[in-house]
């Protein structure tokens, strides 16, 4: 029987307040997932970090866990997180984990792949350097979870479960914006999954027609995408030109590009 799911992604790190992390959970919580971090700074040893994540996946029952190979600054801290992870998989045998590596080559990153692949779990490693939108996606596939939110760059937010467009102001608050709504925001929404799946996916026309009506429905669809870009780039407070944000492909469709910041 298959669980329901929590909402949440546990984080296992031992440098839980770096920008790397920060910008890990910020990108997670952005497409709508809530974090909970067990660090060093916390709860001291690795070995207390174990225990401290086999009791929060016990009470809080995670969608996933992001967890770090190492953790601490010593040589025997250097896999201290394949212990957890075995722990985890002996107990949670379905539980989503997603390793965290900073072993980019060599020896010790064979030995993390390695160790990743023997258990039948749902197990992958990525390097602690990827990008944070690569790990929300690696974790999502991993989930099985189509976003209920997809930032583009670090202002935009679609909310394809509200239907609405986002924009994050100064102060870090994200805003709605009113215009984008119904076949504008279907229009985005298209646009977005497609750049969240692959950045520099390309939605045919015929794709973004469907959601138009008329004789002429590729010039609606060049006045809907214009509409749109003025109305984000208002709430931006900045001007989204042709090569801006949405893009034609001459001859195929659109794609999306994150806003210059």
């Amino acid at each position: 029987m298959m669980r329901s799911r929590s909402g949440n992604i546990l984080i296992v790190d031992d440098e839980a307040t770096s920008a790397i992390v920060r910008a890990v959970r910020r990108r997670l919580e952005d497409e709508g997932w809530g974090t909970q971090v067990v660090s060093k700074e916390e709860h001291g040893s690795a070995d207390d970090m174990l225990w401290a994540a086999m009791q929060s996946i016990e009470d809080n029952l995670p969608d996933g866990v992001i967890l770090d190979v190492r953790l601490g600054e010593y040589h025997d801290d250097q896999f201290k997180g394949l212990d957890i992870l075995k722990r985890i998989v002996g107990q949670y045998p379905r539980l989503p984990v997603l390793m965290f590596t900073q072993y980019s080559q060599g020896v010790e990153r064979d030995t993390v792949a390695r160790s990743a692949l023997q258990v039948a779990a749902p197990v992958e490693f990525i390097d602690k350097l990827a990008s944070p939108e690569e790990v929300a996606l690696r974790m999502r596939r991993l989930v099985g979870t189509e976003p209920g939110r997809i930032a583009i760059g670090e202002r935009i937010v679609v909310d394809t479960e509200a239907g609405a467009a986002l924009v994050r102001n100064a102060a870090g608050e994200l805003t709605p914006v009113a215009d984008v709504s119904g076949r504008r925001f279907d229009i985005l929404r298209e646009l977005a999954l497609a750049w969240y799946r692959s950045p520099g996916n390309l939605v045919p026309f015929d794709r973004l027609e469907r959601y138009l009506e008329g004789d002429d429905t590729r010039a609606s669809l060049r006045v809907r995408i214009r509409e749109v870009k003025v109305s984000l780039g208002r709430a931006l407070g900045v001007s989204l030109g042709a090569n801006d944000f949405i893009v034609s492909v001459r001859d195929r469709g659109y794609r999306l590009l994150p806003p210059r910041e």
